[in-house]
């Protein structure tokens, strides 16, 4: 392996998360310069930097050094230290300033910012507080050399170095040193796996207790991503030797502790022992207790007769309701805590209205809630009342749920409603109903409606079902499809997919299944679809349609269909700006999705746009007919292309035409209550495309993935007198 010593002079690439960087460099005993790469962040221009790699030849650049390693030093000639100043690297210096101190103060001046900063005001306009902001942004850049060095000591990329400084500051060496699995749990982007890497490189012990413990925590922290609040004890100490490399016993010692330290949390199911990370125990018991609460002790409404004001609601609307319809709207008056449940064509959006009309005759303020933005405009346009997201009405606190912030309304600070209703409740975790429940006002009566067949949340928690499941909540299941709807043949198959029968599927008809023998066919008829066929019928394939997948990997994954759609639907063009961003490049006019609440730019989880603008400081999305806003590099993992989403993600969305490839490659997804979800998602066509033994399996598939959880055991396993 060979090494590279220069001054860096250019910086000529710099991926967005900070992986990858191209710069030039005027080498050490040489007359020209050589471009190096790295996977990790860039130099500052000026500094002195060793590389290790191997000369490469690159077929479109030529003769680059690819480098494996890079470490830091101060530059040491006035040359190279005027050159660093002007970079801009630290604040408060540009080059006329640089080159007043190099002309000053020579080799020194690095030295002199750093040692004796009163100094500075020797040159002419530098006064304190400027002098102060010099070596303050100085010490930073120290600091920071100081944290790649150590780090590209332990074997460990100094890419991270930036991230580290950020959440620690001048603490951030002892942080590493000492506990360094305190960065898996406070750094973003670092990971178990990176943390441990540090740590074993700093030789800490396999067995070491806060290693053991934290190896529990990542493994925890994997199953809750995949929806359990809970794990079985076997299994958690199973994978954790496995991830840890260490004899069961050591696992199972290192559980003990934390449930000694109430780290952890044991509840018995059984002869089955299940553990609970603290968040999500507290999360489930909170839930539990506060839904319990409602049903117990929420104020009566004054209405002698509710049955009189949901006929003078009827007679209003010139609606007849059905027997199921009617009993719903009465329990929003007659319990603290209601749900409501239905498929399609069932009429609960009638008997939302119905419920908002008779709680409003009686002078009760009523809020209306929804777990995505593209749900709370659903919710906002079938009632004619505005709706927010869960986290607007919380008064989130920060760009976004992700960032730890917390929620301005909670059990001290408590939303001001009589009744609230939230629809698309199967989208919601047991965290953000821990949020939101902790928020209800005493005396409140709180409605949930939703469709418990459809996929349950992404996060950890099957709230809607489980509730349903301990037969404790009073609830309403509406089951009764009505003529109007029976009439449309996406609702017919959405029920006889939710039966476990094979929907009907004409050609020509508003439910299509168009067969493929291959995944790379399916793919190929997709993007012929979008492109030429249903563009020629008039439909809009960018507005108008929506291609859905159950999965991201493959040829008729999210990912790979992204790409193809963008080519034939939005082709690159000569003179047309473009931003490489991760895996994708984005272009101007391109359909993209937001997938993150950010409450700053106002715009939520779910939403979809298009980019108008791109330049290289900013990306400009407009969502929908008024809002347009930018996005920063460091904000474009806040993004992703929306020409193909997942099942998941388009859930509280609706659609005029859906398309859905149905694949044996995606045979690990293929379950009812995702095809279920799927077609749901449609409201004037639905086209399937792929295998009829994948649609067949799909159908016929309800074993739905189990999710440990025992919210509704808490609910139904406690003293009668407290329900």
């Amino acid at each position: 392996m060979e090494k590279l010593t220069g001054t860096v002079e250019t910086i000529v690439f710099a991926s967005d998360d900070g992986r990858f960087s191209v710069f030039r460099l005027r080498v050490d005993g040489q007359r020209g310069m050589a471009a190096a790469t790295v996977n990790a962040e860039p130099p500052l221009v000026g500094q002195q930097v060793t590389l290790s790699g191997e000369w490469v030849r690159h077929p479109r650049f030529g003769e680059q050094f690819k480098a494996v390693s890079l470490t830091v030093a101060a530059p040491t000639s006035a040359e190279g230290i005027e050159k660093f100043l002007s970079s801009g690297a630290v604040e408060g210096v540009g080059p006329a300033v640089a080159h007043r101190l190099v002309e000053k103060f020579g080799q020194d001046t690095l030295d002199i910012i750093e040692n004796a900063p009163h100094r500075l005001r020797e040159i002419p306009g530098i006064g304190e507080k400027t002098a102060e902001k010099i070596h303050r942004s100085y010490q930073e850049k120290v600091e920071l050399k100081d944290i790649m060095l150590w780090l590209e000591a332990h074997g460990v990329s100094g890419a991270y170095a930036a991230r580290i400084y950020q959440q620690f500051g001048s603490f951030s060496l002892g942080v590493m040193q000492e506990d360094p699995y305190r960065l898996a749990q406070e750094v973003q982007g670092i990971g178990f796996t990176t943390a441990d890497a540090i740590a074993r490189s700093a030789d800490v012990p396999a067995d070491d207790p806060s290693r053991l413990l934290a190896g529990l925590d990542y493994t925890l922290s994997s199953v809750s991503s995949a929806g359990h609040c809970c794990v079985p004890a076997e299994f958690l100490i199973e994978r954790a030797a496995r991830l840890l490399e260490v004899p069961r016993e050591a696992v199972s010692d290192a559980v003990r502790s934390a449930l000694r330290m109430c780290r952890l949390y044991a509840e018995r199911l059984g002869s089955e022992t299940l553990i609970y990370p603290q968040q999500l125990y507290m999360a489930e018991k909170e839930v539990s207790d506060t839904l319990l609460y409602l049903k117990k002790a929420a104020a009566v409404f004054p209405v002698e007769d509710s049955s009189l004001l949901i006929d003078e609601w009827e007679t209003t609307d010139r609606l007849d309701l059905a027997d199921g319809q009617r009993e719903a709207v009465a329990g929003a008056l007659q319990y603290g805590i209601f749900v409501l449940t239905g498929g399609p064509g069932t009429g609960k959006t009638t008997v939302v209205r119905g419920m908002i009309a008779v709680l409003e005759k009686l002078g009760l303020t009523v809020l209306l809630g929804a777990p995505t933005g593209r749900a709370a405009k659903r919710l906002a346009e079938s009632t004619g009342r505005r709706a927010m997201t869960v986290h607007r009405m919380l008064e989130a606190q920060g760009v976004s749920e992700d960032d730890g912030s917390m929620f301005a309304k909670d059990e001290d600070e408590p939303l001001e409603a009589d009744v609230i209703i939230l629809d698309e409740v199967s989208m919601m975790d047991i965290l953000l109903m821990q949020h939101f429940l902790a928020a209800v006002p005493s005396g409140c009566h709180v409605i949930l409606v939703g469709d418990v067949d459809q996929l349950p949340a992404v996060g950890p928690g099957a709230v809607l079902r489980e509730i349903l499941r301990s037969g404790v909540i009073p609830s309403v299941r509406l089951t009764e499809v009505f003529r109007q709807a029976e009439e449309s043949i996406i609702v017919r198959n959405a029920h006889a997919i939710n039966r476990g029968r094979m929907p009907e599927c004409e050609p020509g008809t508003a439910f299509e299944f168009r067969e493929t023998h291959s995944a790379e066919e399916a793919s190929e008829v997709i993007v012929q679809l979008c492109a030429d066929e249903l563009a020629r019928e008039g439909i809009d394939p960018m507005r108008d349609v929506q291609v859905l997948s159950p999965m991201h990997r493959q040829e008729c994954g999210v990912d790979v269909l992204n790409k193809r759609l963008q080519e034939a639907l939005n082709p690159k063009r000569p003179g047309r700006d473009e931003r490489p961003a991760g895996w994708f490049t984005y272009r101007v006019g391109d359909k993209v999705m937001q997938i993150k609440n950010n409450y700053q730019k106002n715009v939520f989880n779910g939403d979809v746009g298009f980019i108008t603008e791109i330049t290289p400081e900013l990306v400009t999305v407009r969502f929908g007919d008024e809002l347009e806003t930018d996005y920063e590099k460091s904000e474009m993992q806040e993004l992703a292309p929306a020409y193909a989403v997942s099942v998941h993600k388009s859930q509280g969305s609706e659609y005029p035409v859906i398309i859905l490839p149905l694949v044996p490659g995606h045979h690990i997804m293929l379950q009812r209550n995702l095809l279920y979800t799927a077609v749901t998602r449609a409201k004037e066509r639905v086209v399937l495309v792929g295998s009829r033994a994948a649609l067949r399996t799909a159908v016929e598939n309800d074993r739905t993935r189990r999710r440990y959880t025992l919210l509704a055991e808490r609910l139904a396993q406690v003293p009668e007198d407290a329900k």
